[in-house]
């Protein structure tokens, strides 16, 4: 027998904060809408693909269900800064084998979802296709409230209802349990021979509760994400109707609890549930991951459609028993080090300063790159997964970071040490990044350094062969205040290469006559002012042994005794 419910409305009781205080959020650049009402909808459908039409002939699709934690925002292009996991979660997808379609809307419910989009994606499905269901954190909301009627039902219970006027809808109605509802998308993703996959929802930035100490006194203590109580109830379902499960929550939550409470927070924007395009890449990995190490044999299909999951890294020139030092940075660290009268970076010549016989270096920096390109494109990520306690990782950024911010290269970053950051409309394509500030990029480094037991060690940007007043440019107003301001916020080790390097070069080349002096120290730079030959490399080489002995560092243990 049905149990009817007489109570007609959930009140939300979170009440949603800034989830980290930078000094210039971004102003959205799109006009406003309220999620879940016919003007959104009606916007979403418009800029969604339409349910099947990324079918490639003989080729199944990915169908995505889910509110905006996996498509933010009505025109989902991250514009407010704030980004869905399903826009990333083709990068796991062999694109020549199954196309991934995101189909969720912000502000759905499993109800509202199910009533009003719903309908076209489950008359798009086709045998062979796949629909991942991950949505829920808007069910537990009004019944029927005139704006958005989406609440449900508690729990997994199928004999459980509320029946009422749907005001939005205008219609009798009928709610059922979050579990009754994720059995119809199993049960219809069946019936048109596809293959359903039910998975938990992300994390929230939500602590579990100080815990009191003896005396009484509440302190902060270990504390976790928050897992949240759909977990449960979708994963009884899965077991249930024989479903496969991927428990987003648990591992997304897992790698989050990691996380200092800096960088747990930058991976959610503007509140404690939407993220970043940082926490958005975090749980489409964590989607991934779920499905590729999955046992379930019901996956193993999919599986052989999947790219990209197992994790990249440096680090290939590692010897058991040695620590690593990685050197990050840009053409000045690596250049094409190669030709005797070409242009060099300090990194080829680690091997002046290093002893191999106690430590193993790898220069992974990349000319061209700023502190923003070097992690957009993928290798901060890998010097952070080949990361070991003990290892070292050296930062020199810089040159390339002041730059324009929108243009095609996309490196320039906002000229500060504060976390700061703003929302900009890229000039080659229209898209919208977060970019945030030179000091706030050196921050995140430095934190995954220590995050994995390594030690941080920034570097100031080369010396440029520029002499006003005949004497070299310091660029100590600029360069040299932001380092220092990281170091006083962080307390990083830091080497002061571009002052060791300019007092050697003063030393042997000022003079009143800055074109003379440019012209005597132009055998250590080559081609340009700033990119050095090879004694200019190796002079560099030297100054960040100098630097690493004055500040008495742990890696100057690992220095020859005898610098070449």
């Amino acid at each position: 027998m049905k149990r009817l419910i007489t109570t007609t409305t959930f009140a939300l009781s979170a009440v949603l904060m800034m989830a980290q205080g930078f000094d210039n959020l971004p102003t959205p650049v799109e006009e406003k809408v309220i999620d879940n009402t016919p003007d959104s909808i009606a916007k979403a459908l418009m800029n969604r693909p339409a349910p099947g039409s990324t079918r490639q002939p003989g080729k199944p699709v990915l169908f995505l269900i889910g509110n905006s934690t996996m498509r933010n925002g009505t025109m989902g292009n991250g514009s407010n800064g704030q980004w869905g996991w399903g826009y990333y979660a083709n990068k796991y997808f062999d694109g020549r084998k199954i196309s991934v379609e995101n189909q969720a809307l912000g502000g759905m419910s499993t109800r509202s979802f199910y009533t009003d989009l719903w309908p076209a994606v489950r008359q798009a499905l086709k045998p062979g296709d796949w629909v991942i269901v991950s949505i829920g954190h808007n069910d537990h909301a009004d019944f029927f409230d005139k704006k958005r009627a989406r609440g449900v039902i508690d729990g997994v219970d199928p004999d459980t209802m509320v029946i009422g006027f749907n005001e939005r809808r205008q219609v009798n109605d009928t709610v059922y349990s979050y579990g009754t509802y994720l059995r119809k998308y199993v049960s219809e993703i069946r019936a048109a021979g596809a293959n359903p996959i039910l998975m938990s929802l992300t994390p929230r930035d939500a602590y579990t509760p100080a815990i009191p100490s003896p005396t009484g006194e509440v302190r902060r203590g270990h504390h976790k994400i928050v897992r949240k109580p759909q977990t449960q109830w979708a994963a009884y379902v899965a077991a249930t109707e024989g479903v496969p499960f991927v428990d987003l929550n648990e591992i997304s939550a897992a790698k989050i609890d990691q996380f200092s409470h800096w960088k747990e927070q930058y991976h959610f924007f503007g509140d404690h549930i939407h993220t970043s395009a940082f926490g958005a890449e975090l749980n489409a990995r964590s989607a991934a991951e779920g499905i590729w190490y999955s046992a379930n044999p019901l996956l193993k299909p999919l599986q052989e459609m999947m790219v990209n999951v197992p994790l990249q890294a440096y680090g290939e020139k590692r010897e058991e028993g040695k620590p690593m030092v990685f050197i990050t940075g840009d053409s000045t660290v690596k250049n094409k080090d190669s030709d005797e009268d070409g242009m060099w970076g300090w990194g080829s010549q680690a091997g002046l300063i290093f002893d191999p016989a106690k430590i193993v270096w790898e220069n992974v920096a990349m000319a061209g790159r700023s502190t923003r390109s070097y992690l957009r494109e993928g290798r901060w990520e890998k010097v952070y997964n080949a990361l070991r306690p003990g290892d070292f990782v050296l930062l020199q950024f810089g040159h390339n970071d002041i730059c324009p911010i929108t243009d095609k290269k996309a490196r320039g970053v906002i000229a500060s040490a504060q976390d700061t950051c703003h929302v900009y409309k890229m000039d080659e394509d229209g898209s919208f990044v977060v970019v945030y500030s030179f000091g706030w990029y050196l921050k995140k480094f430095i934190d995954d350094v220590r995050e994995k037991g390594a030690t941080p060690i920034l570097l100031s940007l080369t010396p440029r062969n520029e002499w006003p007043g005949g004497k070299i440019e310091r660029r100590n107003d600029s360069y040299g205040k932001w380092y220092r301001q990281v170091v006083e916020q962080t307390g990083v080790e830091f080497v002061d290469v571009h002052n060791i390097s300019a007092d050697f070069l003063d030393k042997k080349f000022a003079s009143k006559d800055a074109a003379k002096s440019k012209e005597k120290a132009s055998k250590y730079f080559n081609h340009d002012h700033t990119h050095t030959s090879k004694i200019g490399a190796q002079m560099n080489a030297r100054s960040v042994a100098q630097g690493l002995r004055e500040i008495n560092s742990p890696l100057a243990k690992y220095l020859r005794k005898k610098i070449k």
